[in-house]
């Protein structure tokens, strides 16, 4: 069984904090055996992070978090980027195309740009895993309602800490049944639905310290791109 961390963000986000060395070496501190960097509709971190896991005794996987034109999915397992704004059904054909899987992330949180209103159930049932447990909740409300949606149609379940600073890295994990210590082991499991979820909530302080700072980061990214 592997420990797995499958949604997290670096500096290179429009709303992430630190470098994947911060990632890469608090992943190997709690103990972790895998960890995916996932910018925002950004993958040359990932593919970095990806490349230096080993040297910190981790499995890398390469992905991204993709801006589809209704919400967010994650791209666990491609090496190159998919184009935000496309529809939900054409970013998992890019996905699958690049070889990789396609997980939902806290899709009943429409503030956070969850795809669930905007779909279909069968639509949304159409992804590889549903994220059943983000770890940046509030009530634990649309965590419960990912998990039950999950279960009424048979997908597999993930976690994630959704990690902008490398301090919650861990925070919530995917324990994965893999028959072999690779990337491409670990989202062949989650695939065949061998998981099971472990996350402790982020602390509420921390949660909107980097929510204020991604804010931040992005005003100045904007100013800088005017001048």
């Amino acid at each position: 069984m592997l420990s797995v961390e499958l949604h997290t963000h670096s500096s290179l986000s429009h709303d992430g904090r630190d470098p994947v060395d911060h990632l890469l070496e608090q992943a190997a501190s709690v103990g972790l055996d895998a960890l995916a960097v996932t910018d925002h509709d950004e993958i040359d971190a990932s593919l970095n992070a990806a490349e230096r896991a080993p040297d910190h005794g981790l499995i890398g996987i390469p992905g991204m978090e993709i801006t589809t034109a209704v919400g967010h999915v994650l791209a666990l397992g491609v090496q190159e980027a998919v184009p935000s704004g496309l529809s939900f059904e054409a970013t998992l054909d890019r996905i699958h195309d690049g070889g990789g899987i396609a997980v939902v992330p806290h899709p009943f949180q429409p503030s956070r740009h969850g795809v669930a209103t905007h779909l279909s159930e069968e639509a949304l049932a159409s992804a590889d895993a549903i994220e059943v447990y983000n770890s940046r909740l509030l009530t634990g409300r649309a965590n419960r309602q990912a998990e039950r949606f999950a279960a009424a149609h048979g997908l597999p379940m993930t976690a994630g800490s959704d990690a902008h600073i490398a301090e919650m890295v861990g925070q919530a994990t995917t324990e994965v049944h893999a028959d072999e210590r690779s990337a491409g082991g670990i989202l062949d499991a989650v695939v065949a639905g061998r998981t099971s979820v472990v996350g402790r909530r982020t602390p509420w302080h921390i949660s909107f310290r980097q929510a204020a700072g991604g804010a931040k980061r992005r005003v100045l990214r904007a100013l800088g791109d005017l001048l």
